[in-house]
């Protein structure tokens, strides 16, 4: 079921939202060669937790037989694992890598989600372009958040505008509602035709997330039960924010 938000609903995601913004700015300050990705994990949670918020992420159940419930704030995807990856101070970033960060806040009930990929100093031409094509993306799909239209809609708008850069998307993972949880209905995949799926309608809240990978989309997922890698071990990029339909155009909470 979709629930749609009311002004008072909207206004609590936007606080969960001012929390999470936070803790983007103070990741962003850090990444440089020779930090660990535990230490960004435990920079982002202070920031959650200094604007009243908790981390969204600590005890999600793991998806796989034999896993453990998620123990950190953040994710942490470093190079050719493109999302779920642990924080780990055995994980130190170097020169040229790219590490995708995932995260999401809960403050008074609510919850907000975002993503970025970050360059680690001086980083090649094809990750320079892998980052770009996944931000770009998500506001190509944004475009067509309005009333009226399908979720299809921004499925399809993603699925062009990686495509024809050249790049290839997940389908095994997807986007989703949000409100009072992480995940809710509906699902919103990268892949579709456009006037298929849920009628987008004013209020409803979207976390819309561009996966992409350099070459194949072929995934799997790494002994922690968690990172998910590609097989090919090319790179990877991720872009995620959460969003608001309004009458008018989409209004995004996480930037």
């Amino acid at each position: 079921m979709i629930n749609l938000k009311n002004e008072k609903e909207i206004k609590l995601m936007e606080d969960a939202a001012i929390a999470l913004k936070a803790a983007l700015e103070a990741i962003e300050k850090e990444i440089k060669p020779g930090v660990s990705t535990m230490h960004l994990n435990n920079v982002a949670e202070a920031a959650m937790r200094k604007h009243g918020a908790i981390p969204a992420f600590k005890g999600v159940p793991c998806p796989y037989k034999g896993g453990q419930d998620y123990k950190w704030a953040i994710c942490t995807s470093v190079n050719d694992e493109i999302i779920h990856g642990i924080p780990s101070d055995n994980v130190v970033l170097k020169e040229g890598d790219i590490v995708s960060v995932d995260l999401g806040t809960y403050k008074n009930g609510w919850c907000s989600d975002a993503g970025r990929t970050y360059g680690v100093g001086k980083i090649s031409p094809i990750c320079e372009k892998l980052i770009k094509v996944a931000k770009d993306a998500f506001f190509y799909a944004v475009d067509k958040a309005v009333v009226g239209n399908r979720v299809g809609d921004i499925s399809n708008a993603v699925q062009t505008y990686v495509e024809k850069n050249g790049f290839s998307l997940l389908r095994e993972y997807q986007g989703h509602g949000i409100g009072e949880e992480m995940h809710e209905d509906p699902g919103v995949p990268n892949i579709g035709k456009k006037g298929t799926g849920p009628r987008l309608k004013a209020g409803m809240a979207l976390a819309i997330e561009p996966m992409i990978c350099e070459g194949s989309p072929e995934i799997y997922v790494k002994n922690d039960k968690w990172t998910v890698a590609t097989r090919d071990r090319k790179m990877t990029a991720y872009y995620e924010n959460t969003i608001v339909i309004t009458d008018k155009e989409a209004k995004i909470l996480t930037i």
